[in-house]
C-alpha cells in the first residue's frame, strides 16, 4: 500500500487508523523485542494497519506458528488478505476487536501467547474499553503479554487493575512519538515452564 492511500484511509476514517503514516522502523524494533518468537505461538494484531509490524513478526515466528490480523477497516483488510495471502499462518479477521475470544474459540484455540495492539484505545467508550481488556486477559494464556503501542499512556489505569504488572517506554523516533506499554498476565503457581515462555 502507498503512503499515500494511508494517508488518505487516515483523512477519512480516523477513528480506524491510529496514525497518518506507518509506525517507525525504531518503533517496530521495540515491540519486536518484547516477544520470543523461537517458539511455536499464538500471536494476535489488533490494528495492524498496512502490515509494518505483521511483516517482521512474521519473519522470525516460526513455520507453526498462527496469527490472527484483526482489522476493522475494509480497505487495509483488503490489503492485509493480499499481502499475505500466501503465509498459511495468517488469519486476517475484518471485523471488531472485541470479538477475540469468540475468535479463538471458532478456530478451537484455547489461548493465545501474545496480544499486540495499534489501535486508539483513548478513543473507545470506558465500558467498551474495558470490556476488550477483560476480553484481552481471559484470552491470554498465563505468562503471555499485552502490548499496545499509543500516543497516550492512559490505558494504564484501566489495565492495571486486570494485568499484575506492566513495563513502558517512550519512543521519540517516529511521529507521533509512541508509548510502548506491555502488560503481563503472570504465571500461576503450578504452571509448567513451557508456559513461561514470553519474553519480559
Amino acid at each position: 500500500m502507498s503512503a499515500l492511500a494511508f494517508i488518505k484511509e487516515f483523512i477519512t476514517r480516523p477513528a480506524q487508523v491510529a496514525s497518518i503514516i506507518p509506525s517507525s522502523k525504531a518503533v517496530t524494533k521495540k515491540i519486536l523485542d518484547r516477544f520470543d518468537l523461537t517458539k511455536r505461538c499464538v500471536f494476535v494484531e489488533f490494528g495492524p494497519g498496512e502490515g509494518c509490524h505483521t511483516r517482521e513478526l512474521l519473519r522470525q515466528a516460526t513455520p507453526d506458528s498462527e496469527f490472527l490480523l484483526f482489522e476493522i477497516n475494509h480497505t487495509l483488510a483488503r490489503h492485509l488478505e493480499q499481502q499475505f495471502k500466501h503465509d498459511k499462518r495468517v488469519h486476517v479477521i475484518h471485523g471488531d476487536a472485541a470479538t477475540l475470544p469468540q475468535e479463538l474459540a471458532k478456530r478451537g484455540i484455547q489461548q493465545c501467547d501474545y496480544v499486540l495492539s495499534g489501535i486508539p484505545f483513548s478513543l473507545i467508550d470506558i465500558e467498551k474499553k474495558r470490556h476488550m481488556l477483560k476480553g484481552v486477559y481471559d484470552s491470554l494464556r498465563s505468562g503471555g503479554i499485552f502490548v499496545i503501542y499509543q500516543v497516550t499512556d492512559e490505558l494504564r489505569r484501566h489495565a492495571l487493575p486486570l494485568f499484575q504488572r506492566a513495563h513502558s517506554e517512550y519512543c521519540l523516533l517516529n511521529f507521533p512519538p509512541y508509548f510502548i506499554i506491555s502488560f503481563f498476565k503472570e504465571p500461576k503457581e503450578g504452571d509448567s515452564a513451557s508456559q513461561r515462555n514470553g519474553k519480559h
